[in-house]
């Protein structure tokens, strides 16, 4: 009895020892095809926004508060190494250590198998694996956090750690992380409370818990004390997004639709199978801990459903929502397909996920002609591929032109790149002000230009009789003398640009010199 006890230990350890290094595989595996994509695509209109949040580094930001710009800084060596991948790679580390997290509750929860499979779920999930776990965005350096604050929370509830200070501690810590990535990172807090409240009411009486609300409270000051320099521009905005009054199922069901997608397809019906696998099978979670998945889900997708009924919203924003249910698909996992390395889903949902990123890749790089507006007024519009090519090439050439056009006289040195729009203008700032060496200055509306506004305030505004360029690409299309006609006495008719991939012109920059400012633009003041 002894020795096959002895032996069953054994397999036991072995059969750990096995996942974790599946984990290891999965994690190098992962880290090293996103190094690949991010190397290989420009960066996209929000990535390189967020770029000046390292550029000009601030307690928060118009949009967001400042975790995104900490963590490009770090992986760029403090901006003295700027590429895609290099903005990328804190996106791609983040996801690394989420995925280290979801192994290690799904294996607090019930097994390593089930961390195993959870771990699959979230990097064949696009928004954890792809959006949030590639693209840099506010939500890449917030999933370790929220991730973290899940593996905590699980800890404190499975192994009854509510009188270990230390847990308590960390964990408000990084839920203050987590908002200081992206402001609901505070529903962490709304989801374990409502569980306190259902399930373990004493935990009221715990300073403990206290303590971690005002260590969660202390980490975000920086928002708070930003917005009161800045007349609470960030929440004046955001609240202008989502108070209409009027219903909207279009918006609604965009959202849905989105979700499904977001989430990919394979993996949402996944999510839904081990829903109603938990329905019909109750007794495979402990009802404290079913309690506790569903508080830090489900609220927060019915915030955003209800959200979306009024106004239009962005299916990434409910992302985190759905990581409580890759639990569950784990656990269904787990009973449901025995020992299979990789279920049928998973292997459908990563191989969907690598096709489109090794075809996305190429198609981006390499297609002969873009999927939008093939009209000449807007040549371009609508086709998603062109935020993510063509942008370093024309900042070489446009470098040439600019050098050109003063070495005849037909500009003056140092002319302004106006921008009205915090698109295209991170491109040109990222892209073409840093080749070239002439700043990029907003013109227009706060709503507009974003933290543009802020950036003017370090430059040099325009002055009068100085010449400046502005940029306008054939799929986002401006009328020039509407917008600058005002502040220069001649515009001159634009020179031309063309964006080739395999030969062919799939978009045109339009470059336009306006000469002899007769007006200097107003401020853009919050």
């Amino acid at each position: 009895m002894n020795w096959q006890c002895a032996g069953l230990q054994k397999k036991n350890k072995d059969m750990q020892l096995t996942y974790t290094k599946r984990l290891y595989f999965l994690l190098a595996f992962t880290i090293l095809i996103k190094i690949l994509v991010g190397a290989l695509l420009e960066l996209g209109n929000d990535e390189v926004y967020y770029y000046t949040y390292a550029l000009q580094p601030d307690w928060n930001h118009f949009d967001h508060p400042p975790m995104v710009g900490v963590l490009i800084r770090f992986f760029s060596l403090n901006l003295h190494w700027l590429s895609g991948l290099s903005l990328r790679l804190g996106a791609i580390l983040s996801c690394a250590v989420a995925t280290v997290f979801i192994f290690k509750t799904g294996k607090l929860i019930s097994s390593e198998k089930m961390g195993w499979y959870a771990a699959l779920i979230y990097n064949c999930s696009v928004y954890t694996g792809i959006i949030a776990g590639l693209f840099i965005l506010p939500d890449s350096p917030q999933m370790p956090f929220w991730t973290a604050a899940l593996y905590l929370m699980s800890r404190i509830i499975i192994k009854e750690e509510d009188t270990k200070t230390w847990v308590w501690l960390l964990l408000g810590l990084v839920i203050g992380l987590a908002t200081l990535s992206k402001v609901h990172g505070l529903y962490l807090w709304a989801g374990f409370g409502l569980f306190i409240l259902l399930q373990r009411p004493k935990w009221l009486l715990n300073w403990r818990l206290y303590l971690a609300v005002l260590i969660t409270i202390c980490a975000i000051i920086p928002i708070y004390y930003w917005n009161v320099q800045n007349n609470f521009i960030t929440y004046r905005f955001h609240s202008e997004r989502v108070t209409h009054h009027s219903v909207d199922f279009g918006s609604f069901i965009q959202e849905i639709v989105g979700e499904f997608a977001y989430q990919n397809p394979v993996i949402y019906i996944l999510l839904i199978v081990g829903v109603i696998f938990l329905i019909k099978n109750r007794t495979i979670f402990p009802s404290t801990l079913l309690v506790w998945l569903l508080s830090m889900g489900v609220p927060m997708l019915l915030l955003f459903w209800g959200v979306s009924l009024f106004n239009p919203t962005l299916p990434h924003w409910s992302g985190p929502a759905f990581i409580p249910f890759f639990f569950i698909a784990a656990r269904y996992c787990e009973l449901k397909r025995g020992n299979a390395i990789l279920p049928v889903f998973i292997k459908i949902a990563g191989g969907l996920v690598l096709f489109i990123l090794v075809f996305g890749t190429a198609f981006i790089r390499l297609a002969p002609f873009n999927i939008g507006s093939q009209k000449a007024e807007n040549f371009g519009e609508y086709c998603p591929t062109l935020d993510l090519s063509g942008w370093n090439d024309f900042g070489k050439t446009f470098t040439e032109l600019a050098k050109a056009d003063v070495a005849s006289g037909n500009m003056r040195p140092n002319s302004k790149i106006l921008i009205n729009k915090w698109f295209p203008g991170g491109h040109l700032e990222f892209y073409v002000s840093r080749q070239c060496g002439l700043p990029v200055i907003a013109v227009g509306k706060l709503e507009d230009v974003h933290k543009f506004a802020w950036l003017n305030k370090d430059r040099k505004s325009l002055q009068l009789g100085e010449n400046a360029y502005t940029i306008v690409p054939s799929n986002l299309p401006l009328d020039v003398q509407k917008i600058y006609g005002n502040y220069f006495r001649t515009i001159d008719t634009p020179g031309v640009i063309d964006q080739l991939r395999s030969n062919a012109v799939v978009r045109r920059f339009y470059i336009y010199r306006l000469k002899n400012c007769i007006k200097v633009p107003d401020p853009i003041l919050p």
